[in-house]
């Protein structure tokens, strides 16, 4: 393993404990040197693969409560789709994105840190959903492009008002810094025990509403949000950019895929944030599911 004073090198994954180990100023300098990119190119559309699921304790895909439990194979996934034509980046965790820098997964793409997952999966604190990633201070001094933050609300849970308020104030943290803040709303409820996200249209408009309104000023704020139905009415809640996110796949990819590409026929959707749907697709290819997502967003459609 060797550096370079102008451009750290790039490390397998086999590398990354030692480096950790040996070398953690690595991390660092490679932030520094990483080479970076306008946020959003000529046609102004993102397509940003999500990789924040693990720090919240979600590890499923479909029928598997353990499909993102390997790191490695994670990893291997998210270099397969940060190689291809038309990804423009990733939303992660420090110890993600911190591993796919030292890969030079992350050479002129753009880079999302997310920034609460204290709300875990299950848990009976799920709602008060604790900012312990990324800080907006952090996010500004390692050149990364923007903060994300889930921001759930539960008009039954006294925890959401602590989410709402830590959402706002990164909002205006990173707005001050120039840094694109990566709003995503549900209207939630408990029932049975778990946390559910109301997915219809009207519940969405509400949660737009809320969300649209965190923080001392808009300039910066992009929404995050799920496909659902009626979604020219719901996307008439609001002007600010929205991305769209992919769920834990469920259904056909083919039906999956369709619905992308009419919601993205939406002047106000400017792209997807998708994850697992991306790269734990049924047939293992997640080179090609990520090329046809890449034609949806970019214009080249199958």
């Amino acid at each position: 393993m060797t550096t370079t004073s102008s451009r750290v090198s790039h490390a397998s994954i086999a590398e990354l404990t030692e480096i950790r180990v040996r070398e953690p100023r690595r991390i660092t300098d490679g932030w520094a040197a990483r080479r970076r990119r306008e946020l959003v190119g000529e046609d102004g559309r993102l397509l940003i693969v999500a990789a924040d699921h693990p720090a919240r304790g979600a590890l499923g895909v479909r029928d598997d409560s353990h499909a993102m439990a390997s790191r490695s194979n994670l990893l291997e996934r998210l270099a397969t789709a940060l190689s291809r034509p038309g990804v423009d980046g990733v939303l992660g965790t420090p110890d993600v994105l911190d591993d796919l820098l030292l890969m030079g997964a992350l050479e002129g793409k753009v880079a999302i840190g997310s920034m609460n997952r204290g709300g875990l999966q299950g848990s009976a604190f799920e709602f008060d959903d604790r900012f312990t990633a990324y800080t907006a201070k952090e996010i500004a001094a390692s050149g990364i492009d923007g903060g994300k933050m889930l921001t759930r609300i539960c008009y039954g849970d006294p925890g959401t008002v602590a989410t709402l308020e830590a959402s706002a104030r990164a909002v205006t943290d990173l707005a001050e810094r120039g840094l694109m803040a990566m709003v995503e709303p549900f209207l939630s409820v408990r029932q049975d025990g778990r946390v559910r996200n109301l997915l219809d249209p009207d519940s969405t408009i509400r949660s737009i509403h809320i969300a649209a309104g965190l923080g001392a000023t808009s300039r910066h704020t992009w929404l995050k949000l799920p496909v659902v139905d009626e979604l020219e009415r719901v996307m008439d809640a609001t002007t600010l950019p929205a991305l769209l996110l992919g769920g834990d796949p469920g259904g056909h990819p083919d039906e999956t895929y369709a619905a992308w590409g009419r919601a993205l026929d939406l002047p106000a959707v400017r792209g997807l944030v998708v994850g697992r749907a991306l790269l734990f697709p049924p047939d293992g290819d997640v080179a090609a599911a990520v090329d046809i997502a890449a034609g949806l967003v970019h214009g080249r459609r199958p």
